[in-house]
């Protein structure tokens, strides 16, 4: 029974939450067109439309690149709505590479973790220098699915500087009581096959960054995180679900330097 719809719900508990979307929207694109001649978009990395990713290059050499996978619970949105929050690592010497993919139904969720792998492995190998990964929300599993043995080649892993799932979903079991299980198709031994938190103990560092606000699933969610990987664990004040990614904007913020380290 979907009983914890509720709980997963983030918009109907944050104040004009309609209106995120379209802003993200607008602010990615007038990015986008202001970065110019540093910004490649649309590189593909595998056969679909959707498996495909954006590059902003700072103005200098880059020092490193930060992979960013957005959200949406694995059902909607591409990465033209974030290109923005690249601001604050271009800022900071370091290239950014946003990917699309596919959502579900059309997709499981274990499929998209296989098309993430196969993004960063792209990305990779465009570069020899560090990488980063954040993710946000379902992105924020996305990238900690990363870090299971094997899913990366151990040269890839090698490079990893931080990995940051910033209100992450690192429990896929509760969500087969959500009615959005229809779409998912989970059961109970895929939810715990893809479940982050289930994981061995990852050899990079990590931070799980989730804000006060947040519902209380979320904040259950990044704890059960960090305690099982014995991670960093950052709670910020005042901060709810949609907006605890704008500190990817300021450069001198403790989120993007975490994910920007002086190597």
């Amino acid at each position: 029974m979907p009983d914890l719809d509720d709980a997963y719900a983030n918009g109907a508990y944050i104040d004009g939450a309609a209106d995120y979307p379209p802003r993200w929207s607008q602010r990615a694109e007038a990015f986008r067109t202001a970065l110019g001649a540093r910004a490649t978009l649309g590189v593909s990395y595998g056969p679909s439309a959707r498996m495909a990713y954006d590059l902003f290059l700072p103005e200098t050499e880059a020092r490193g690149t930060l992979i960013f996978v957005h959200g949406g619970y694995w059902l909607k949105f591409d990465r033209s709505y974030w290109s923005h929050f690249a601001s604050g690592a271009l800022a900071r010497g370091w290239a950014v590479a946003m990917p699309s993919y596919d959502l579900c139904p059309d997709i499981r969720i274990a499929g998209i973790t296989q098309q993430i792998a196969q993004a960063v492995t792209h990305i990779a190998a465009t570069t020899t220098d560090p990488i980063s990964l954040a993710g946000h929300s379902a992105g924020g599993h996305l990238v900690a699915r990363m870090l299971a043995p094997g899913m990366l080649h151990e040269t890839i892993h090698d490079r990893l500087a931080h990995v940051m799932p910033i209100s992450p979903v690192s429990d896929l079991e509760p969500l087969l009581r959500t009615s959005m299980n229809a779409d998912f198709g989970l059961d109970t031994a895929i939810a715990r096959a893809e479940s982050p938190r289930h994981q061995p103990r990852p050899d990079v560092p990590v931070t799980v960054w989730v804000g006060a606000s947040e519902r209380p699933a979320f904040l259950d969610q990044a704890q059960w995180l960090a305690e099982a990987w014995g991670a960093a664990h950052v709670i910020t004040p005042g901060e709810h679900h949609f907006n605890v990614i704008d500190a990817l904007e300021d450069a001198d913020s403790e989120m993007v330097k975490r994910l920007t380290p002086d190597t």
